[in-house]
């Protein structure tokens, strides 16, 4: 647990990582996740605290995915660190939700002047332990920014209503306040921005909060609360756990906790939504996607390329926002086949520190492996592969090329399930009326995207597909900060999305006052 000034791990149980085996064991001199200190080149050095308790539990490598490289070793804590955590956050946030809104907005402009110094070097930590381009991983730093931003402006997001004279010498009021502990459990994708999307909205409302980061990639959540921690923010308001299973559950099951934010995969999303919501806790559950993408005959062919290939293969397809079906029209079909096929022939492969480097590495070996499976089973269904589709085992890591399926049959599994990885089904289809009722068949509803000159065009689609996020002529509709990540159907468990007016509801409850005064 990091908690203010303090690092400790404790014992934990097993469970599954990169390398699919969890460890009790720890190379002599081998960097330690439960203490960060910045390091060269921006990337972090652990060491062992001696007063550390940790010797003999579990932990859980943490490899570079672009390179193999043993990285760090993560403690994999249990309930007994989260139920540590919960008491910290429960004893520092009283006086944090008593402090003023206005000084609470202070620390999160403090906060976000040091993540803007040092978005360098967070995105380093992003590219190593995630494997995406720096490119990339800048810009979800940026993105989670955005967020920090918007935050520090709590002192008007949070403000109530007032009516005046509602009966003779009575007056009514709303008034916001915190709903207490909050645990924000954050996938390996997005190590830097998803936890930016919970952690400022949450505290600048006056919460403290429990992050569990993934177990794949904590090294960057560990600088996140070290800079938050410089900003001024009181110890114990923020605390960080590592685990896997085990420290999930506890937090979901314990007492102490008031809301839960999840960000994962669909069925994992379900399961914390159903059990964290039968404990009593306020939850959103952010979860999969299948999103699709439509190119109409009047779609200018080489901006759509890119906005293709970009969504489809960027991050190798390691998105939630990530175009995985692309729909096209008879005329444009086969000339955007021939661009994508060019334009991945053209980039370059690398690990994701590279700057040159545009197709980088999925997260672990497993990953690649369930990849590949995907890939020919969908083969054996009759699909064929025009470029991809096969293991590159050149230089290391856990590399896949970008590959594009054709010929898939309307009913293949390839069209309904999140895969996850740098692969591209694309359909070929009549008309706008017939790609929107494609894509209504998915049973998520994340973000879908069409490119198009025509207004008309534009219009029917904003108006009858179903999902939350679109983008016209925009391959990866990611909203800025201050909107809703509004995930549809299968996409979101929840009633209040992140981000946004949203974000604020979540982590606020109301208190509508009646006031009479005598005399």
């Amino acid at each position: 647990m990091l908690n203010g000034a303090s690092t400790t791990c404790c014992r934990s149980a097993r469970t599954q990582g990169p390398s699919g085996q969890a460890s009790s064991e720890r190379r002599e001199g081998e960097p330690n996740v439960s203490d960060q200190r910045p390091g060269r080149a921006g990337v972090a050095e652990h060491r062992r605290r001696s007063a550390d308790p940790s010797e003999g539990v579990e932990t859980l490598t943490v490899n570079n995915p672009s390179t193999g490289e043993r990285l760090a070793v993560v403690p994999l804590s249990g309930a007994a660190e989260v139920d540590r955590a919960v008491a910290a956050c429960r004893e520092a946030g009283v006086a944090w939700a008593a402090e003023s809104v206005v000084k609470r907005a202070r620390v999160m402009f403090r906060a976000q002047q040091l993540l803007a110094e040092a978005t360098d070097e967070l995105a380093e930590l992003v590219a190593t332990e995630n494997g995406k381009a720096l490119s990339d991983a800048r810009g979800e730093i940026v993105r989670g920014l955005e967020v920090l931003e918007y935050a520090a402006g709590m002192p008007t997001l949070i403000q109530g209503v007032t009516s005046t004279g509602i009966a003779t010498g009575v007056d009514a009021e709303t008034r916001a306040y915190p709903v207490g502990v909050v645990a924000g459990i954050t996938p390996f994708n997005f190590p830097g921005m998803i936890p930016l999307w919970m952690m400022p909205i949450a505290l600048a409302a006056g919460n403290s909060f429990v992050l569990k980061p993934s177990e794949q990639t904590p090294l960057t959540a560990v600088r996140l609360i070290r800079l938050f921690q410089e900003a001024g923010l009181p110890d114990g308001v923020l605390n960080l756990v590592h685990g896997g299973r085990d420290a999930v559950e506890a937090l979901l099951d314990h007492p102490g906790v008031a809301a839960v934010s999840f960000v994962g995969s669909a069925p994992v999303a379900k399961l914390v939504y159903q059990r964290a919501a039968a404990a009593g806790k306020r939850v959103q559950a952010l979860a999969g996607a299948k999103n699709f993408l439509i190119a109409l005959d009047d779609a200018p062919l080489e901006a759509t390329a890119d906005a293709v290939f970009s969504s489809a293969f960027g991050n190798a397809g390691q998105r939630c926002l990530a175009g995985s079906v692309l729909l096209s029209a008879p005329q444009v079909h086969d000339p955007l086949l021939v661009a994508l096929q060019e334009r991945i022939a053209a980039a370059p492969q690398g690990p994701g520190t590279d700057p040159s480097a545009v197709i980088t590495p999925v997260i672990n070996e497993g990953s690649k492996r369930r990849i590949l499976d995907a890939i020919a089973a969908t083969v054996a269904g009759g699909a064929r592969v025009l470029t991809g589709g096969e293991l590159d085992e050149g230089g290391g890591g856990c590399f896949l090329p970008p590959t594009i399926l054709v010929d898939v049959g309307r009913s293949s599994p390839v069209l309904r399930e999140e895969l996850f990885g740098p692969v591209l089904t694309v359909l070929p289809v009549e008309d706008l009326e017939e790609a929107i009722a494609i894509a209504n068949e998915s049973e998520f509803g994340n973000s879908a995207s069409i490119f198009t000159s025509s207004g008309a065009a534009a219009r029917t689609f904003r108006e009858t597909i179903e999902a939350g996020m679109l983008g016209i002529n925009v391959g990866v509709p990611a909203p800025i900060g201050y909107l809703p990540f509004s995930g549809w159907k299968g996409s979101f468990y929840g009633d209040l999305h992140a981000n946004g007016a949203d974000g604020v509801r979540f982590y606020t409850r109301q208190k509508a006052i009646t006031t009479r005064w005598p005399g």
